[in-house]
């Protein structure tokens, strides 16, 4: 995995014409893009991911930036098209999945590895997709993607503490809604009474660690 510092440099190849360096953009980016757009639209979002490279590959050399902006320009890409899909069809994606095993989050492992874990399982993103539309963007652009509160703020048009307070309560909802999995655990072994603080906990320090 090459070092966000050497991803400028392969920024800047891949706006040479550089293949190789557009192709590590690519693997690098995509799992997190779509990821993010899995929220958006669903089932869609391979589409929608395609739609978006044809378009950072026609632009790329238009683009002015390191990394950091690399990826905030894509996710602005990404989200477009995704809201182009969203007029086109006047919906929003109805999803659902099971997340008992969610539950599974242990008050001992570190909070932001936890944290992460979350937002990155498929039966995750489904919970985060039933979250309000403003909340769920949040989460996944700042944790998911990556990008600060005031790069998430530019995508979504709203101010850096308008974000961090969205992304906060949108993973202050998902701990709340594991809390609620609990009870229907086996009762052996127990949880600890701490247990949906801590996941509450988890979700502050996991902003913490991507401000």
């Amino acid at each position: 995995m090459v070092a966000p510092e050497g991803l400028d440099a392969v920024v800047l190849a891949a706006q040479s014409g550089d293949d190789t360096a557009f192709r590590l953009l690519y693997r690098t980016q995509q799992p997190a893009l779509l990821r993010y757009l899995r929220v958006l639209v669903g089932e869609d979002a391979e589409d929608v991911a395609s739609e978006a490279w044809l378009q950072i590959a026609r632009d790329l050399g238009a683009f002015s930036g390191d990394w950091d902006g690399f990826r905030g320009w894509t996710a602005t890409i990404a989200r477009h098209r995704a809201m182009d899909l969203l007029r086109a069809q006047r919906r929003r994606p109805q999803t659902s999945a099971p997340v008992e095993f969610l539950t599974e989050l242990s008050a001992g492992d570190d909070t932001a590895d936890r944290a992460m874990e979350l937002v990155t399982t498929d039966a995750a993103l489904a919970l985060i997709a039933t979250l309000p539309p403003e909340q769920a963007e949040a989460v996944m652009l700042r944790v998911v993607v990556g990008l600060d509160a005031r790069a998430t703020g530019k995508i979504l048009g709203r101010r850096a503490g308008a974000v961090r307070t969205a992304a906060y309560r949108g993973l202050k909802q998902l701990a709340a809604r594991l809390a609620q999995q609990a009870p229907q655990r086996p009762p052996e072994p127990r949880r600890p009474a701490s247990w949906t603080t801590t996941v509450t906990t988890s979700a502050a320090a996991a902003l913490k660690e991507v401000s």
